[in-house]
C-alpha cells in the first residue's frame, strides 16, 4: 500500500474515532451548556427583580402580606415571592417540582434566595421548565454534530490537500530515481526540489548509490569485454597450434589423445569467452533493433537447429503460436538465442519421452509466449538466482552447464524489454513467460 493511502486512511479513521467519541460526549456536553445558560438567565432575572425592589419597593410584589406568584400561560416559567420566617436561609439553583392549583406537578430548574427588607425576610423563587431546556438541548445537538461533520470533512479534505502536496518529491524520487532507471544505464542526476530536508537527504542518498552501482557495473561490464577480447587471441593461436600439431606424422597414440584432451577443454575455454563477450556486446547496446520475423517462422528455425536433441531424448514438441503474429523492432540473432537458450534448457533437464509447449497469446495489451516443459523442475528458492551469472547452480553443474545460458536470456530481455516470469513445480515441470511489449509484435 502506498505511503499516501495509509496516511489518508489514517486522517480518515482518526477522523471517525473522534467523530464517534464527540457523538458520545455531546449529550453530556449540550446538557452542561444548556443548564449553565439557563443558570446564568435565572441570575439575571433575579438581579433585575431584586434591583425594582430596590427603587420601587416590595409593595411592588406584595400587597397586604399576601404572596407574590407569576407564571407564563404554559407554565414554562413562573416567579414567586413570599415573606418567610427571619431566620430561614436559601440561595442556591437546584432542579425540583412545584405543584401548582390544577393540580399539575411540573419540575423546573429553579433559582432560591432570601432578602431582607425592612428587617422583614422574603424567598425569591425563579423557575424554568426542565422540559424546556431538553427541547432546546435537541436542536443544539443537532447543530453541534452537522457543525462537527463539515469540519471533519474539510480537515479530512485539508489532510489530504496537505499530505498529496508533502509527499510530492517522495513520489518523485520514487519515480525518477528508482522506477525511471532502467539498469544498467541510469540518466544524469536531477536535484529533486523540496524544501524538506528528509527527502532532500533521501535524494541525495539514493544518487550516492546509483552512482557507486553504475560505476562498479560500468568497471566490471568494461573488465568482461576486455577479458573477452583479449583472451579470444591466445585462445585462437593456441587452437591452431593444436590443429598444427595433428597434421604432424610421427605424433603417436598417446600425445594424441593428449591433445584431444587439450582441444576440448580450449573449445569449453572458447565457448566460455564467447558467451561473456556476447553479453557484454548486448549490455552495451552493440546491438540493432531493426528486425522483422514472423514469429512462428523463427521458432521454427529453433526447433530446426534443436530438433535432433530432441529426438534423442524422445521428447514431443508442441507450438501454438498465432501465425499472424510477427517481431518488430528486435534483432534476430539475439531473439533466436533467447529462444534457443530456453528450449535448450528445457530439453536439457526434461525427462526422457517428457514433452515441450509452446504458446502464445495476447493478454491485454501485451503478447505472452509460454515455454512449458515436464522436466524436473526448479526449487522455489533457487528460481530468483537462475538468471544471476555469478551463480552456477547444481542443476547446472549436473549437466556439465556453464550456466550462463539463463543470464544471456536475461539480458536479450532486457535489451528488448521484454519481461520474464518464471513457474516450477520439483518434479512436474517449468514454465518460461516471456511478456513482450506491444511494440515488439503486429498482428496482421
Amino acid at each position: 500500500m502506498k505511503l499516501g493511502t495509509k496516511l489518508t486512511l489514517f486522517n480518515a479513521i482518526s477522523k471517525l474515532v473522534i467523530v464517534i467519541l464527540f457523538v458520545l460526549l455531546l449529550p453530556v456536553l449540550i446538557k452542561n451548556i444548556s443548564r449553565n445558560y439557563v443558570d446564568s438567565q435565572l441570575i439575571k432575572q433575579k438581579n433585575k427583580l431584586l434591583q425594582i425592589v430596590k427603587s420601587k419597593g416590595i409593595e411592588t410584589y406584595i400587597e397586604n402580606g399576601e404572596s407574590y406568584g407569576s407564571y407564563l400561560p404554559l407554565k414554562e416559567e413562573y416567579i414567586s415571592l413570599d415573606e418567610v420566617d427571619p431566620d430561614y436561609y436559601l440561595d442556591t439553583i437546584k432542579r425540583g417540582k412545584r405543584l401548582f392549583s390544577e393540580g399539575d406537578t411540573l419540575e423546573y430548574r429553579i433559582l432560591s434566595h432570601t432578602f431582607k427588607i425592612k428587617q422583614k425576610n422574603y424567598l425569591l423563587e425563579i423557575g424554568k421548565s426542565v422540559d424546556t431546556l431538553d427541547e432546546t438541548s435537541a436542536p443544539l445537538q443537532n447543530i453541534a454534530f452537522q457543525v462537527l461533520l463539515g469540519m471533519i470533512l474539510l480537515t479530512v479534505l485539508a489532510d489530504q490537500v496537505y499530505s498529496t502536496y508533502v509527499l510530492k518529491p517522495l513520489r518523485l524520487i520514487i519515480k525518477t530515481k528508482l522506477v525511471g532507471q532502467k539498469f544498467p544505464n541510469f540518466h544524469s542526476y536531477r536535484k529533486v526540489r523540496t524544501t524538506t530536508s528528509d527527502f532532500q537527504h533521501l535524494d541525495i542518498s539514493i544518487h550516492n548509490m546509483i552512482e557507486t552501482i553504475a560505476d562498479k557495473f560500468h568497471k566490471e561490464r568494461e573488465f568482461i569485454s576486455n577479458a573477452s577480447h583479449e583472451l579470444m587471441t591466445p585462445i585462437s593461436i593456441l587452437q591452431s597450434k593444436i590443429e598444427n600439431m595433428f597434421e604432424e606424422e610421427d605424433i603417436n597414440d598417446d600425445l594424441k589423445s593428449r591433445l584431444l584432451e587439450m582441444q576440448r577443454i580450449l573449445n569449453r575455454l572458447k565457448s566460455i569467452t564467447k558467451t561473456l563477450l556476447l553479453i557484454s556486446q548486448i549490455e552495451n547496446e552493440q546491438f540493432l533493433k531493426e528486425d522483422t520475423i514472423q514469429t512462428a517462422e523463427l521458432l521454427q528455425e529453433v526447433y530446426d537447429e534443436i530438433s535432433i536433441r530432441l529426438q534423442d531424448k524422445d521428447i514431443s514438441y508442441d507450438m501454438t503460436v498465432p501465425h499472424n503474429w510477427h517481431f518488430v523492432n528486435i534483432n534476430k540473432f539475439l531473439l533466436f538465442n533467447l529462444f534457443f537458450n530456453l528450449i535448450n534448457n528445457a530439453i536439457k533437464y526434461n525427462n526422457e519421452g517428457g514433452s515441450i509447449n509452446i504458446t502464445g497469446v495476447p493478454v491485454y495489451d501485451k503478447y505472452v509466449i509460454s515455454i512449458t516443459d515436464t522436466g524436473i523442475g526448479i526449487d522455489a528458492d533457487v528460481i530468483p538466482l537462475i538468471f544471476n551469472r555469478f551463480k552456477k547452480l547444481r542443476q547446472a553443474l549436473q549437466q556439465d552447464s556453464f550456466g550462463l545460458g539463463l543470464p544471456i536470456v536475461k539480458s536479450i530481455a532486457l535489451f528488448h524489454d521484454i519481461e520474464i516470469d518464471v513457474s516450477s513445480e520439483k518434479g512436474k515441470g517449468t514454465t518460461f513467460k516471456l511478456i513482450l511489449p506491444a511494440t515488439l509484435i503486429i498482428v496482421n
